[in-house]
């Protein structure tokens, strides 16, 4: 992506509202097809997409919009970042995880982060109430 690209691609996000807002499905560009895919979420910083993965376990994909001079997604996700998108996504009340893989099974093609929200609760999580 040259520097016009860049700066047309920045133009196009600082019109996207503060806070997320569900894409139309026929938004959603014809490569994003996937069964599991069930919602696409913006804002002008975030974009987050919500995957069925079966058992009542869902996957939110979360990146950053804003594109560094290498083409790539920017990194700069915060752990309080992750719990808003969570939070605001309707889970709540509901637990989520992040996996770090072992390094045989390690995929790293873009900066994207990946919750997956359980149905039930986890035994070794810290709770302020039991």
């Amino acid at each position: 992506m040259n520097r016009s690209e860049r700066r047309a691609h920045a133009k196009r996000m600082a019109e996207l509202p503060g806070k997320l807002t569900e894409v139309p499905r026929d938004e959603w560009p014809e490569r994003l097809h996937d069964p599991k895919r069930m919602r696409v979420f913006r804002s002008r910083e975030l974009l987050v997409q919500e995957f069925f993965e079966g058992d009542e376990i869902v996957r939110l994909s979360v990146n950053v919009v804003r594109v560094g001079s290498n083409g790539r997604w920017e990194d700069g996700i915060t752990w309080e970042d992750l719990q808003t998108v969570k939070d605001e996504l309707g889970y709540a009340g509901r637990d989520a995880v992040e996996v770090f893989p072992a390094q045989d099974d390690l995929v790293n093609v873009a900066n994207m982060r990946h919750l997956w929200v359980l149905p039930y609760r986890l035994p070794f999580i810290w709770r302020t109430s039991r």
